[in-house]
């Protein structure tokens, strides 16, 4: 059985099908704090199976502890955790105590129950500002923000776990930059209040939620001057964890993996394709840069290839008709829908 904290999200609902259909059983722990259970009845339909949820905090101890003793869980992917950047940078200790704090407590509760399997949720912004590209596992580490430096923290304390007690095995995912949404357009990305990625802001401007979009920097050294990153199809993503899964047994050390797709697309790039599958046009405004934000990265994923067998698939056209599918048929993403 797996445990997939955040289960209820953004990625990790994606990842609920890409678990079903490669077999796995499967539990959700999840306090909603940033997702809705609208998400998980939608994958119960996609799935046609019902979903094992149990709402908690992974903070609190008992909450943990009540699941590990009700499922014979094996194994967890741990996705729960805030994600906003610009947030991580106005309310730091918020993002120390919900993500370090609370993966702490997740490993103590695991240690208790002899569950020493775990695939850890991370990111590219553990990279910081790369000195080149494309970006590998092994360039130095450093973080920009407070979100970037709780996942920089967990990393470390999981390389220290696996020290302290070599039985652990841990994959580390460093995502790059995750969009589009299931085929049915029925799950997808619903941020809450003003979007903090680029796809969903871009969506929202196409559907006439928003006026125009805001494009931080148009002077960096990039082909049409705006910011440059590595755009992933949330499935390929989703996909990248079974795959984790698959062969989490069959590692020696703590196994470190950028999931990208090895291209780099600019802002005005993703404008142009989402408006080719939109047939809308996107108003866009170039505006000052923001702290922090770097000209590009993107990844070398020939490692993912080689180690986990793993490649993303989907194109820029089918990330953007994904997304526009679950904005049309979701403007309100899953508000409003009782839950």
């Amino acid at each position: 059985m797996v445990l997939v904290t955040g289960g209820a999200g953004y990625i990790g609902s994606h990842t609920l099908i890409s678990l079903h259909e490669a077999g796995y059983d499967f539990v959700v722990f999840d306090n909603l704090c940033n997702s809705s259970k609208e998400s998980l009845k939608r994958v119960e339909k996609i799935i046609s199976q019902k979903i094992k949820f149990e709402e908690g905090d992974i903070r609190e101890k008992d909450d943990l502890d009540k699941v590990f003793k009700k499922y014979k869980i094996d194994s967890v992917i741990h996705f729960a955790g805030l994600k906003a950047v610009g947030e991580s940078v106005q309310q730091p200790l918020k993002y120390y105590d919900n993500n370090v704090n609370g993966t702490l407590v997740l490993l103590d509760v695991m240690q208790m129950h002899k569950c020493k399997k775990i695939v850890f949720s991370s990111s590219a912004t553990v990279y910081g500002d790369p000195h080149t590209t494309p970006i590998k596992e092994d360039f130095p580490l450093s973080a920009t923000n407070p979100y970037g430096r709780t996942k920089l923290f967990i990393e470390e304390i999981l390389r220290d776990v696996y020290i302290s007690d070599s039985n652990f095995k841990i994959v580390l995912l460093r995502y790059f930059n995750p969009v589009g949404a299931h085929i049915s357009g029925t799950i997808g990305e619903d941020p809450n209040g003003i979007p903090n990625n680029l796809m969903p802001f871009i969506a929202q401007t196409a559907v006439g939620k928003r006026q125009h979009l805001s494009i931080f920097g148009g002077d960096y050294e990039t082909k049409d001057g705006t910011g440059v990153r590595d755009y992933i199809h949330v499935v390929d993503l989703a996909d990248g964890h079974v795959k984790a899964l698959d062969k989490i047994n069959n590692i020696d050390e703590v196994l470190t993996v950028n999931l990208g797709t090895g291209n780099g697309y600019s802002v005005l790039e993703m404008v142009k394709a989402f408006e080719k599958a939109s047939s809308k046009q996107v108003a866009y405004k170039i505006v000052e840069r923001r702290a922090g934000d770097i000209a590009a990265c993107f990844a070398d994923p020939s490692y993912a290839k080689k180690m986990l067998g793993w490649q993303a698939t989907k194109t820029i056209d089918e990330m953007c008709a994904d997304g526009w599918r679950w904005q049309m048929n979701n403007p309100d993403g899953y508000n409003g829908v009782s839950s």
